[in-house]
């Protein structure tokens, strides 16, 4: 039971359908978009609507009171267009952070992501990876990862609030489908690598989860408890759609990591409702 407002900043794909289902729970929820034309669409959801930009300060219309609620689930990845990707999200999150203290805000859950950690070849935990330590784990990592382990130090750093990190995999789910991710690519590398997928309903669920058990200051890896190979899931995906499947590097004999799931499942007693996504493709 969730018995106070909830703020989502950033009702996009994942938070959207978040806020939707917190407002059946009749939660009150405040929910963000850059976008104007969805502000009636959140309004007709039963979301009380701010219009606000993080460019990367924080603009829009009485945005202070977007940060009314006590919970503020953060949902603002880095973005791939900025010239710096890791400046320019450290600024959104600064933004973020002076908001959330200056407001009512006392508990932030941060959507992550499992580009934190590197392509090692192995299974990874939460432990393997400590928020802010970059080191802790060798290996490279993209920018946007780089930005987002950077982003969960600067919350979890910040005296002002509680700070939960829910490391997603890979989404799909609704719009999103496996089958589109590599359809009709050629000599596509890492065949036997192991995929690390999160369907957007566990997403919302998981989420809720942590809310109603209010679950604060901790680190969760968020996937399916399968881990099927690149090849499997995106040749089949691609030909539930009719789609020309991808073509692989059969050279290539290079895995990657296993996301490791099972700390959320022991501290919260989460079982995923999504749990193989290659099985997934046939229902």
């Amino acid at each position: 039971m969730i018995d106070v407002d909830v703020s989502v900043l950033g009702c996009g794909w994942l938070g959207r359908p978040l806020a939707q289902h917190l407002v059946a729970q009749d939660v009150h929820v405040r929910g963000s978009t850059t976008t104007p034309e969805k502000v009636d669409a959140l309004r007709a959801d039963g979301i009380e609507p701010f219009l606000l930009s993080l460019a990367p300060h924080l603009s829009g219309e009485n945005a202070a009171s977007m940060f009314a609620s006590p919970i503020l689930v953060l949902n603002v990845p880095p973005s791939r267009g900025a010239d710096d990707v890791e400046a320019h999200h450290r600024r959104q999150i600064d933004a973020v952070r002076e908001a959330a203290a200056e407001g009512a805000v006392e508990w932030i859950l941060f959507a992550s992501s499992t580009g934190v950690y590197p392509n090692v070849e192995r299974t990874v935990t939460e432990a393997d990876q400590p928020p802010g330590q970059p080191d802790a784990l060798p290996g490279a990592r993209r920018s946007t990862g780089k930005a987002v382990l950077a982003a969960e130090k600067q919350l979890l750093d910040d005296p002002a609030f509680a700070t939960t990190i829910v490391r997603f995999g890979g989404l799909y789910g609704g719009d999103r489908h496996p089958g589109r991710f590599l359809a009709g690519r050629s000599n596509v590398s890492r065949p036997e690598a192991p995929v690390n997928l999160i369907h957007r309903d566990d997403c919302v669920a998981l989420v809720t989860t942590l809310l109603e058990q209010d679950v604060r200051n901790e680190v969760f890896n968020a996937c399916a408890d399968a881990h099927p190979t690149r090849r499997a899931i995106y040749t089949r995906a691609a030909e539930v759609l009719g789609l020309d499947p991808p073509t692989f590097d059969a050279s290539d004999d290079t895995t990657g990591k296993v996301v490791d799931n099972q700390k959320v499942k022991a501290r919260c007693g989460y079982q995923f409702r999504h749990p193989d996504p290659l099985a997934d493709l046939e229902t």
